[in-house]
């Protein structure tokens, strides 16, 4: 069961949504089907000068970047 990211065009709400099987997606806010898949934002871990390892996200507007939560469906945001 993936979760997707997902943009509201009737609200400009920006929501999670699980897919189960061929589901289509809804806004929470407003319940319109007129919504479009977001890019999602990945982290990764890289090795830097001296082979001191450091994390970098790909998300520079994360709402979860102080959480400790090792992703947004983890914490809820």
């Amino acid at each position: 069961m993936p979760i997707y990211e997902y943009h509201c065009d009737k609200c400009n709400h920006d929501f999670e949504f699980i897919v189960f099987g061929k589901e289509k997606p809804f806004c929470p806010s407003c319940e319109s089907k007129k919504v479009k898949k977001l890019m999602s934002a990945c982290g990764f871990i890289s090795k830097g000068v001296g082979g001191e390892t450091t994390g970098h996200s790909a998300s520079s507007s994360s709402s979860c970047g102080s959480c400790s939560s090792s992703s947004c469906a983890g914490c809820g945001h």
